[in-house]
């Protein structure tokens, strides 16, 4: 329940998503006092686990204060889902300490490396994941490998793509073509049983070219704060012209069912959250500055993961003696744990 804007936007948003989802138990992790006074009569759904202590936005090195705050509401949740006491932990708080603690409590999986944080983006022919961007700045061709797979499992399980196809971001768009690292991992990827399309230039994100992107944490978190700030800016444009003048906003209300329709398209807040795919358990880290809204799409992406098995079908398909994804049956409830709650 971190974040930007603390419980006042999770506690709501998570409990939204327990009111229409009455199959779903959520529980909230945080100081109980705040939680009871911003939830009101909370549904049968939903539980409280309090937590004396938070991980704040502030904090520059997380382990040392996961070390040092054992009873932040981050490893309480966290410990939940370890304990399988709840199938996924959602936090809006520090990415760091979401991804530390994760890896600390819950540990990878079974044949994987380097987990990574994967993120959903809108093209011309549906959603688009891209993967990694920010867990590790410096992943070899056997980790970008890695991340084909997991990022396939989770296109195909939580977004219902058939058969996703997986590029390599690159400098070019003929196979192959990039440094060492990506020749690498184009040959590792040739070799799987993978839709492997070879490479896609940035400019071609939005073409429906590819349904799952690999890269490395610092290519892609520049993508998609470079894919947010635009997006601002074309809108804060918009706006400047149309309210400049009489004919301007003439103008804005004739646009403005067009101009709707281009805002749902970037609408980020509808992907909910950024899947940690490759850690023994479901784990979402959504936007810092998440509102209500964003919070329950992001405990709705939580309880998909939980259903569809993805953190079982990635340990499946990453098996040295695996050839694939894996199938099996989907679990017909989930519990969520909201995290990281700040007062």
């Amino acid at each position: 329940m971190g974040g930007d804007h603390g419980p006042s936007e999770v506690v709501p948003g998570a409990i939204d998503h327990a009111r229409t989802n009455p199959r779903d138990s959520v529980i909230l992790v945080g100081d109980e006092a705040t939680v009871r006074r911003l939830g009101g009569e909370l549904p049968a759904n939903v539980s409280i686990v309090h937590a004396s202590e938070v991980i704040g936005m502030e904090e520059h090195e997380p382990a040392l204060a996961l070390r040092e705050k054992k009873d932040s509401s981050i490893l309480v949740a966290t410990d939940l889902v370890r304990r399988r006491e709840a199938d996924a932990v959602v936090t809006a708080g520090h990415t760091g300490a979401g991804m530390a603690a994760a890896v600390l409590r819950l540990g990878r999986l079974p044949g994987v490396d380097r987990p990574g944080l994967a993120v959903q983006l809108v093209t011309e022919g549906g959603t688009l994941v891209l993967i990694d961007i920010g867990a590790n700045p410096d992943s070899t061709a056997e980790n970008l490998a890695q991340y084909a797979r997991m990022g396939a499992i989770f296109s195909e399980r939580v977004l219902g793509v058939a058969r996703p196809r997986v590029a390599l971001l690159s400098i070019g768009e003929e196979k192959g073509k990039g440094d060492l690292r990506i020749q690498q991992a184009t040959a590792l990827l040739d070799a799987t049983d993978l839709r492997f399309v070879g490479n896609v230039e940035g400019k071609d994100l939005t073409k429906n070219q590819a349904d799952v992107v690999v890269c490395d944490a610092v290519v892609g978190n520049v993508v998609i704060k470079f894919f947010e700030g635009l997006s601002g800016y074309i809108f804060d444009l918009f706006r400047r012209e149309f309210r400049g003048s009489v004919r301007g906003r003439v103008a804005g209300l004739l646009m403005r069912p067009g101009i709707d329709r281009i805002r749902q398209v970037f609408d980020y807040e509808r992907v909910g959250g950024s899947p940690l795919l490759g850690v023994r358990g479901t784990v979402i880290i959504t936007h810092g500055r998440a509102r209500r809204r964003m919070i329950g799409f992001g405990v709705g992406v939580a309880a998909t993961m939980a259903r569809t098995r993805v953190p079982e079908l990635i340990a499946e398909a990453l098996r040295p003696d695996a050839a694939g994804a894996g199938d099996g049956e989907a679990a017909s409830e989930a519990t969520a744990a909201i995290a990281d709650s700040q007062p």
